[in-house]
């Protein structure tokens, strides 16, 4: 088969066009994050009322939602049940070597290194975030954002820095919560449904859970939320295509924002514990 005369060239030259739009689009991203975090200074000076609604906005939810749809119920419901699957495979994992006892060491070792913040951060992407990106997707494909600018509001103060703000806000009693869930649902399966002795499985949670563990992670949590918020909030900012698009940025925002999550986790965990986790077990 004959390839057309020039189709190397043109090929290189998409390519070429795709990586120099690729750097574009990152300068563009990397620009709007810093600006965001800059203006929150304005969000503290003139817009503390709406930071104050955002926040109830998106912990408890709104109207007939607030009940099960808010950031704290869904959160709560995924960190149980992320708990009672770190006590099903502790147990089950040790009980093959015989050392069932050490569950507590297990639960105090995975859920606050890893559990209770990468869950926390999957369930902000997944309410608050995705409401963070409709909402001002929404505005813009109806204007909203254009005739904030022409009132002389600072749109992404307004829209984007008061979201970002109350995001990292909500996060901390989420993560809260996330941290004393889980370690409550690992504790319910290895008490009732393994039969393992209450005082046992207290002992060696108590001896291993490092207190510097949970703080590391309440840092990382703060920098997942404030990545989160910024990444859904930009996609939401730049929307366009009508109803469909507000949609489709939506769902971009999520991918991204649960890779970017995942690669903090990853990053920081690293950083942090290193490859050996920083314990020596010997007996």
């Amino acid at each position: 088969m004959s390839v057309p005369a020039g189709f190397g060239f043109a090929k290189l030259t998409q390519i070429g066009r795709s990586l120099a739009q690729g750097w574009v689009g990152i300068g563009e991203q990397a620009a709007f994050y810093v600006k965001s975090l800059v203006e929150t200074g304005e969000v503290l000076a003139k817009y503390r009322l709406e930071l104050l609604r955002l926040v109830a906005q998106m912990s408890l939810g709104v109207g007939a939602l607030a009940l099960i749809g808010g950031a704290v119920m869904v959160v709560s419901f995924i960190v149980m049940n992320a708990g009672a699957l770190v006590g099903i495979v502790g147990y089950s994992q040790l009980n093959d070597v015989g050392i069932e006892a050490l569950v507590g060491f297990f639960a105090a070792y995975v859920n606050p290194r890893l559990v209770a913040p990468l869950i926390t951060s999957v369930g902000l992407a997944a309410t608050v975030g995705a409401g963070a990106t409709a909402q001002i997707g929404a505005m813009r494909i109806n204007e909203e954002i254009d005739a904030l600018e022409v009132m002389g509001i600072r749109s992404i103060a307004y829209l984007v820095s008061t979201r970002v703000l109350a995001g990292v806000i909500v996060v901390i009693p989420l993560f809260c919560l996330s941290a004393i869930l889980t370690n409550l649902a690992s504790r319910a399966v290895v008490q009732y449904g393994y039969g393992q002795s209450v005082g046992v499985y207290d002992h060696y949670f108590k001896t291993f859970l490092q207190p510097t563990d949970m703080i590391w992670a309440f840092l990382q949590v703060l920098l997942q939320g404030t990545v989160i918020m910024l990444v859904h909030t930009y996609y939401g900012y730049t929307a366009a295509g009508g109803p469909a698009g507000v949609g489709e940025a939506t769902g971009r925002a999520v991918r991204t924002s649960l890779i970017v999550a995942t690669m903090v986790t990853l990053i920081a965990g690293l950083i942090l514990y290193g490859r050996s986790g920083n314990f020596n077990l010997s007996g």
